[in-house]
């Protein structure tokens, strides 16, 4: 099946023989499992002090001796060059490539791998023709509320924890340490979430960034929106009479 080009996104070749454990240091999601066999996964780099400064696929592809990143094009050369002050003495080479990513829903190539934050997502493949884009693919992330890179990710301004990572399997808390691990794992274990990333009924429309007010307090932000619903960041203790400019707000269920 042929699916259709994502044409926001930019390809980083991550090779050497250092390449797993350089990652493995570096981003939230365990790369044990890329280290075994071929496959994908969705990870964040962080800021020391544990906020999200890029999300990005991370591919081992069959019969390879290099990684492939996925990554937003808008955030690719700025993770190149971070990624590339991290290389110390490492065997790691990193470069951007000119592969073509793919995306679909329903039945996958034989070279396609599962999109592994959630099954809505469909799959994705790499060096594969496709066709122009035509699924609303802001109508699945609003439905399964699942962040996008420069509009609910925001970088020095999400946690991962408030942005749905542990939920959409983007961040592993039994791998070793890696770049804002310490304030990821206390957010996990030691606080109680008082803030974050939900689906919200929306009565009316709002810019993406409008602030969500409850009565009169400062509630939180409008992001994106389709079909009637929205994402919205939301501190939980403020989901009642919400708006946003003159659009009003539910929180779901």
């Amino acid at each position: 099946m042929t699916g259709e080009i994502a044409p926001d996104r930019q390809i980083l070749t991550i090779s050497g023989k250092d390449r797993f454990s350089f990652l493995q240091g570096l981003i939230s999601n365990d790369m044990l499992p890329l280290e075994k066999a071929p496959g994908i996964l969705w990870a964040a780099l962080l800021t020391a002090q544990g906020k999200y400064l890029a999300d990005f696929f991370v591919i081992r592809p069959v019969a390879a001796d290099h990684l492939l990143i996925d990554i937003k094009t808008t955030i690719a050369a700025d993770t190149l060059r971070r990624l590339s002050m991290y290389r110390l003495r490492a065997d790691v080479q990193i470069a951007p490539a000119d592969t073509l990513v793919t995306r679909g829903l329903g039945a996958a190539p034989g070279a396609a791998w599962p999109d592994p934050r959630h099954e809505a997502l469909g799959w994705r493949a790499y060096g594969l023709p496709g066709d122009p884009p035509s699924v609303d693919w802001d109508a699945i992330r609003v439905a399964h509320c699942i962040p996008e890179t420069g509009i609910e990710l925001i970088p020095n301004d999400n946690y991962l924890l408030e942005s749905g990572y542990e939920r959409l399997r983007g961040v592993d808390f039994r791998k070793g340490c890696y770049v804002g691990q310490e304030v990821t794992a206390r957010m996990k274990h030691k606080t109680e979430l008082k803030k974050g990333l939900i689906t919200v009924a929306i009565d009316g429309a709002a810019p993406v960034g409008t602030p969500i007010l409850s009565g009169e307090k400062d509630a939180g932000t409008l992001f994106t929106q389709s079909g009637g619903r929205a994402i919205a960041y939301l501190r939980f203790d403020r989901m009642a009479d919400m708006r946003a400019g003159t659009a009003r707000l539910t929180a779901l269920p």
